[in-house]
Formats: C-alpha cells, sequence, structure tokens
C-alpha cells in the first residue's frame, strides 16, 4: 500500500498507458482497456476509486475486491499476465491500482482483440490482428494456440472417441482412443491441464462458438417465420446447422424404375457440408461472432465472420491451385484427420463442382464483415399459391436423420436427438416415441437415461 498525500490531488488525464475507473463496477471495460493497452504498448496501468477527470473519489477495498480483480484479469484476457494489484490512499480515499505489463501480442480480452488509440478501446480488425502476429515474429501467438479458459475436464468426451474413431478408419492417423489427456496431447490441443483454444473450439463449449440460423419469410433479411441458436463444439454445431438445412429445403422425388425412390434435395448436400465446415474452418474467433445460416425463399446463405484473404478472390481457388491460406490451420488440420474435409485449399472448388453437377446457381460473397457462400434455390410453383403444409417428408427425413446417427454411433439418447434435430424437448420426445410405436427403435433405460436402438425390423 502507498499513500499520496494533499488536498483536491488530481491524477491528470488519462492516456494510451493510463486509465480511470469509477469502481470494480466498471471492471469489465477495465480488463478491455488493459487488453486495448497491452496490443499497443505492452504496459499501463488503471486505477479503481478514480474518475475520468483524475480526481480520486475512493471505493471500498477489501480482500475479496482484489482477489475479484486479480481473477477476472486471469479468467478474461488471453495470453495470461500477471499483474500488479495494490490497496492505495489517494487524496485520503481507499482506491485500487493495477499494473500490468506483458509482450506476447495480440492480446484477447472476452474473445475479442482490442487497441488503444489515445483514451480508447477499440476492436482490431482481422488484418491488424494478422498484422501485429507477423510483428511479434510468434506463430505461436496465433488465437487457435492460445491457452483457453477450459481444461480437459470441460471437453465432450464422447465426440473426443468419435472424432479418433473417423481419423483411424479414414487412415490420416495412427491414434488409437486411450484416455482424453493423452490423446488431446498427442493431438497438439492442450498446455497442462488447459485446453488451447483450437481444443476448445473443437471439443468443448463455449460461447463464441455458436450459430444463429432463421428462416425469413421474403427475399430480404426482414420478417422472420424462425430462428434458433446453439452453441457448443464446433463438429456438432456442423451436424445441427446441416439437419437444420435438410428439414427446411425442397425435396423432389424420382422413380427409377426400382421398388425404391430417390428423393434429392434442391441444393446438393455435400456442398452444403462443405460449406458450413469451411464456415467454422476460416471463421475469425477473435471477433466474438456469431456464424450464421439464413435460409430465404430464392436462397440460402452460409455467413462466418472472417474477412477473405487480402489480395485473392474467390475465383482464384477454383480456377487455378493457389496455396491455401489458412486462419486456423491447426483447427483445419484436424478437421482434415477425420477426413471432415478432403484436402487444403479445396473447399470452394469442391462447392463449386457440387453446384454445377446439380444445375444449382451459386454465389461466394466478400463482405465487410466477413464471408458468406450464398445458394439460390429453384422456384417452386406451389410458392405462388397458398397451400396447407405437408409434414410428413419432413417428419420422415427427421426418422432418417435419427436412423443415420444410430447406425453410427449403436444408440441415440433424447439430448443427442435434440442437438442434432435442432428441435424442442418435447418435439423430440414426441417423434421418438412415435419411433418406438412404429417398431423401427426400442427403448431402454428410464428418464434421463433411457437409450433408443433399431428394433430388429430395421437392422
Amino acid at each position: 500500500m502507498f499513500c499520496a498525500g494533499g488536498s483536491d490531488l488530481n491524477l491528470g488525464i488519462e492516456t494510451e498507458t493510463l486509465e480511470f475507473k469509477r469502481s470494480t463496477g466498471e471492471l469489465k471495460e477495465a480488463i478491455n482497456s488493459i487488453c486495448a493497452i497491452l496490443n499497443k504498448h505492452q504496459h499501463g496501468e488503471i486505477y479503481f476509486g478514480v474518475k475520468s477527470d483524475g480526481t480520486p473519489v475512493g471505493q471500498t477495498v477489501t480482500e475479496e475486491s482484489l482477489r475479484e480483480v486479480s481473477q477476472k484479469i486471469g479468467n478474461f484476457i488471453e495470453p495470461k499476465i500477471y499483474p500488479e494489484i495494490n490497496r492505495v490512499i489517494l487524496d485520503g480515499k481507499e482506491c485500487i491500482h493495477v499494473s500490468f505489463e506483458g509482450n506476447q501480442i495480440p492480446y484477447f480480452s472476452y474473445g475479442v482483440a482490442r487497441i488503444r488509440v489515445a483514451d480508447e478501446d477499440l476492436q482490431m480488425s482481422p488484418e491488424e490482428i494478422t498484422e501485429l502476429l507477423l510483428k511479434s515474429g510468434r506463430e505461436g501467438n496465433r488465437w487457435e494456440n492460445l491457452i483457453s479458459n477450459k481444461s480437459i475436464n470441460d471437453i465432450d468426451e464422447e465426440l473426443l472417441k468419435k472424432y479418433i474413431e473417423q481419423a483411424h478408419e479414414a487412415g490420416r492417423i495412427s491414434v488409437s482412443y486411450t484416455d482424453k489427456r493423452t490423446v488431446l496431447n498427442l493431438l497438439e490441443l492442450t498446455e497442462g491441464d488447459k485446453l488451447t483454444n483450437a481444443g476448445k473450439v473443437l471439443f468443448s463449449d463455449d460461447l463464441i462458438q455458436d450459430i444463429q440460423m432463421a428462416i425469413f419469410a421474403t427475399e430480404e433479411r426482414v420478417t422472420f417465420n424462425d430462428i434458433q441458436r446453439f452453441h457448443g463444439p464446433v463438429l456438432k454445431l456442423v451436424d445441427i446447422a446441416e439437419a437444420y438445412i435438410r428439414r427446411n429445403i425442397r425435396w423432389r422425388v424420382e422413380f427409377t424404375g426400382s421398388v425404391q425412390r430417390t428423393e434429392i434435395p434442391e441444393i446438393p448436400l455435400d456442398a452444403v457440408r462443405e460449406a458450413l465446415l469451411n464456415s467454422f474452418c476460416h471463421k475469425d474467433y477473435s471477433l466474438g461472432q456469431s456464424n450464421e445460416v439464413a435460409i430465404y425463399k430464392n436462397r440460402i446463405e452460409i455467413y462466418n465472420p472472417g474477412a477473405f484473404p487480402e489480395g485473392f478472390e474467390p475465383q482464384d481457388f477454383i480456377d487455378r491451385l493457389e496455396r491455401p491460406i489458412r486462419r486456423n490451420p491447426k483447427i483445419a488440420r484436424i478437421l482434415y484427420y477425420s477426413k471432415e474435409i478432403e484436402s487444403f485449399g479445396t473447399g470452394l472448388k469442391r462447392i463449386a463442382d457440387a453446384c454445377a453437377t446439380a444445375g444449382i446457381r451459386y454465389e461466394f460473397k466478400r463482405l465487410k464483415s466477413g464471408f458468406a457462400v450464398c445458394f439460390y434455390r429453384v422456384e417452386d410453383e406451389t410458392d405462388k399459391k397458398p397451400i396447407k403444409a405437408d409434414k410428413k417428408p419432413i417428419k420422415a427425413d427427421r426418422k432418417k436423420t435419427i436412423i443415420k446417427y444410430i447406425e453410427e454411433n449403436g444408440y441415440i439418447t433424447n439430448r443427442a436427438a435434440r442437438e442434432i434435430l435442432g428441435l424442442a424437448d418435447s418435439t423430440t420426445k414426441r417423434i421418438l416415441k412415435e419411433m418406438v410405436i412404429e417398431k423401427i427403435l426400442v427403448e431402454e433405460g428410464e428418464r434421463k437415461t433411457r437409450k433408443y436402438f433399431l428394433s430388429q425390423n430395421c437392422e
């Protein structure tokens, strides 16, 4: 503790390395300021209990309040810093002084990189983050390589087991599942007990990895008929988004002379999944924005908050073999191992080829806020006149999705069904009950432990 005496003390004005906060009630804003100052100057200081004009007003300072400041800085600034936090007396009033430094730029607060300009904390653009990375000379400082706020115990272990099995069967890794710590370490997704951001994105849950999905009533982003939002591991979000699109596009039926009929979607699903995987693979997670699926009357757009590489156009990666430019190379590599993506830098060409084969018009949109893949829908004559919706095809497709999941995983729970279908709990339970009544499924266990298996009639 130190004291500063004298009456009418004033600490001057805020600068690019000095910030004042009236109290720890502004702790979140202070953490953002620490991040911004570090990215600009690598050192700075903050006072709690001081007005923005530099006048001390004081605040209650206890062991708990000092501990709260320390813990919040530790939890919400990446990479970690170790500030000096002290109780000080300014003009006879208790205040808190925080002195900090760090050179592992770029720093992120609450998942977002910021930069100090005068006394403001501005969000950094993807180009500014990349430039800062290059200046730092440390490729390891990519966002995906930084230590996250999640530990090994936070992972979805069933998802990790399924991933390892899939990657092993694809012949792209020789790793077999032993235990989560060993496997995650071999995949280079941990630092001690902590997950890196790549590990968190792929196998754990956090609000920064989310997707918002909506159906709009017209061709404009005005009135929506449905809106849903999910967060979780990326591979689960891709499945949820794909199921949402499957349920809300048109299907046509073709008979080829055999007993079985062929159902064909209006948009090729392999192109849809490729676009979804690319949207999470190339997302700029430091921006803290959502991936989006928007279904309009005339098109479907899949958006990710991540600017397209400067100096390139999407067509460059279709017409010629440009070297891949990956925002998150580790995430891309993990998805490659499990054959979710076929090879590096070919995603746009695969989408283009699938749409060309299906005769579907597509468009790649470079936006100021990110990048979008747009699939144009074929006009349906039934849209021109109001008719009562036939829910049977939708219901049948949902049941096929459940059957496919069980074939791949052995069984399904209500929670898993709810996630892959993107439906409410009550609706999911009703579908599963119908499938039991129809003798498609058999159920075992009670309530939360209940599992559904394919009946012998369906095997």
